[in-house]
C-alpha cells in the first residue's frame, strides 16, 4: 500500500509584495514612434502612463524584490518554503527556469522550483496551484509569483499594441490557514481564439536575425471576449466560493484596458462599496504581475485591508482566463 500525502485543510495567501520599475513612460513618449494621440490611447485604455523596466531590473531582479517582500509581509523563514512557481512569458530563456534562481536568491535554495506560460492569467494559475498543493500535502508554503517584461518583446512601432504593455512583479506566500483562504478556482481556455493575443513570430523565424519576438493584438475580439465571457467566470468564481457580489470589498481584475473593466463591474452588478482596481492607469498592462501589483497599489492607498475579500480574475494569451475569490493576509 502506498502512502498518500496529507496537508492543510484550507490555505490561504498569507502574505503579498510587488516591484515596480523606476522608469514611469508617459503617452507622450510612446506617441514618439505611433501615429495617435494622448486622448486616444487614454478614451481607449484608461493609461496615462506605465513602467518599463532599465537594464538592471531584469525578471530575476524583480521577481526577487517582489517576494522578499511578501515573505516579509507574511512572516514566514524563507527556508520554509517548499515550492516556488513563477508565472511569466517574458523570461527569454527556454531553460532552465528562472523560478530555480529566484528560490536561490530569496533564501529558498532547496525548493522545487518551476515556470507556467497562462499570459495575463498567470498568477491565478499560480495561487490556484499553490492552494492545492498546500493542502494536499506536497508543500507548507509555496511562493507564487508573477513577473514581466513585456517591454522587451512589445513592438514599439505597432500602434495597437505599443502603448499597452509593461513591466513589472507580484508575489504572493500560500499556506496553511484555519479558514479557507482562497476560494475554488474557475479556469479554462478557448483554444479556437488563440491567434487574437500571440507572439507575431516563432524562435525560428527570429534566429539569426538579432531580433526578439513581439506580441500581437486584435483588440475587438479580445474586448468582446473580456468584457462579457470574463464576467461569467467572475460570477462563476462567486456562485462556486458561496460569496455573493454584495459581500465583497474588492474587485480586482487583470489590468488589461480600463473599459474591459468597467464592463465587467456592471455586468456583475457590483454594488458600490466594492473597491475596483484601477492600477492600469499609472503601470500598464503587466500581464501575470498585475494583480499582485494593483492589489498592493490598493493596500497603499488605503483602500485595501487585511482581511478582506476580493474577487480576482486574470485573463489573456491563448486564451486562458483563471478566476477565484481569496481574503487579504
Amino acid at each position: 500500500m502506498i502512502n498518500a500525502s496529507t496537508g492543510s485543510e484550507y490555505a490561504g495567501i498569507l502574505g503579498i509584495g510587488s516591484y515596480r520599475p523606476r522608469r514611469a513612460v508617459p503617452n507622450a513618449e510612446i506617441l514618439e514612434q505611433i501615429d495617435s494621440s494622448d486622448e486616444w490611447i487614454q478614451t481607449r485604455s484608461g493609461i496615462k502612463e506605465r513602467r518599463w523596466a532599465s537594464e538592471d531590473e531584469t525578471v530575476l531582479m524583480m521577481s526577487a524584490n517582489a517576494a522578499k517582500e511578501a515573505l516579509a509581509d507574511s512572516g514566514i523563514d524563507p527556508s520554509e518554503i517548499g515550492c516556488v512557481i513563477v508565472a511569466t512569458v517574458t523570461h527569454l530563456y527556454q531553460t532552465p527556469a528562472i523560478a530555480t534562481r529566484i528560490a536561490v536568491e530569496v533564501g529558498a535554495p532547496t525548493a522545487a522550483a518551476f515556470d507556467i506560460s497562462a499570459a495575463c492569467a498567470g498568477f491565478c494559475y499560480g495561487v490556484a496551484m499553490a492552494n492545492d498543493l498546500v493542502r494536499g500535502g506536497s508543500a507548507k508554503y509555496v511562493l507564487a509569483i508573477g513577473v514581466e517584461r513585456l517591454s522587451d518583446i512589445t513592438d514599439r512601432t505597432d500602434r495597437g499594441t505599443a502603448f499597452i504593455f509593461a513591466d513589472g512583479a507580484g508575489a504572493a506566500i500560500v499556506g496553511p490557514t484555519d479558514e479557507p483562504g482562497i476560494g475554488p478556482v474557475v479556469w479554462g481556455s478557448d483554444g479556437t481564439q488563440h491567434q487574437v493575443i500571440s507572439q507575431k513570430e516563432s524562435w525560428v523565424e527570429v534566429h539569426g536575425n538579432h531580433n526578439w519576438p513581439h506580441l500581437t493584438m486584435d483588440g475587438n475580439p479580445v474586448f468582446r471576449w473580456a468584457s462579457f465571457e470574463m464576467a461569467k467566470a467572475a460570477q462563476r468564481a462567486l456562485d462556486v466560493a458561496g460569496v455573493k457580489a454584495e459581500q465583497l470589498d474588492l474587485f480586482v481584475p487583470h489590468q488589461a484596458n480600463m473599459r474591459i473593466t468597467d464592463a465587467m463591474r456592471r455586468t456583475l452588478k457590483l454594488p458600490e462599496h466594492v473597491k475596483v482596481a484601477r492600477d492600469i492607469e499609472r503601470q500598464g498592462n503587466t500581464s501575470a504581475a498585475s494583480i499582485p501589483l494593483a492589489i498592493t497599489a490598493m493596500r497603499e492607498a488605503g483602500e485595501a485591508k487585511s482581511g478582506d475579500l476580493a474577487l480576482i480574475i486574470g485573463f489573456g494569451a491563448g486564451l486562458v482566463y483563471a478566476a477565484q475569490v481569496i481574503r487579504l493576509p
